[in-house]
């Protein structure tokens, strides 16, 4: 029932944000960097809960459409962090009435104490088995400068 669920998830999200041309994992990546600019790749994995080398790939084709830039870090030239462009922050200020509307649609059929009671145990199920996820999310935990 999981993945059906994820599936229709997965659906709705992409059927609401077609015009925009980006993906559900696109779209959390921009929206995370907005919300912490300047974050580091390896921190932003472990925000939104994707390995490594798919963040890595998904930020290498954002930054290609001119969506992030990189800049390297003020303590350590290996760290590239990261930062929306004007063009991705109006990709997200676009997409994201989109993202709610298909969190509006998925719950759409609940009625209000289901919705509230489904997102309750969701919330539950998520945070007492995150540590079993390929990718779990982590907090940001900030590096200090060697």
């Amino acid at each position: 029932m999981i993945r059906r669920a994820h599936q229709i998830a997965i659906s709705i999200v992409t059927d609401e944000c077609r015009a925009h041309g980006a993906t559900s994992v696109q779209y959390g990546i921009l929206y995370m960097v907005g919300e912490h600019p300047g974050i580091d790749q390896i921190s932003l994995a472990n925000l939104i809960a994707l390995d490594r080398s798919n963040t890595g790939e998904v930020v290498k084709r954002l930054e290609e459409r001119g969506l992030l830039r990189r800049a390297s870090g003020n303590t350590d030239r290996r760290t590239k962090r990261l930062y929306l462009t004007p063009a991705g922050a109006k990709l997200v200020n676009a997409i994201t009435p989109d993202i709610e509307r298909a969190q509006e649609r998925m719950l759409e059929p609940l009625t209000e104490v289901e919705r509230e009671t489904f997102m309750v145990l969701l919330e539950k199920f998520v945070d007492i088995n995150n540590a079993l996820s390929r990718a779990p999310v982590r907090p940001i935990v900030e590096r200090k400068a060697s």
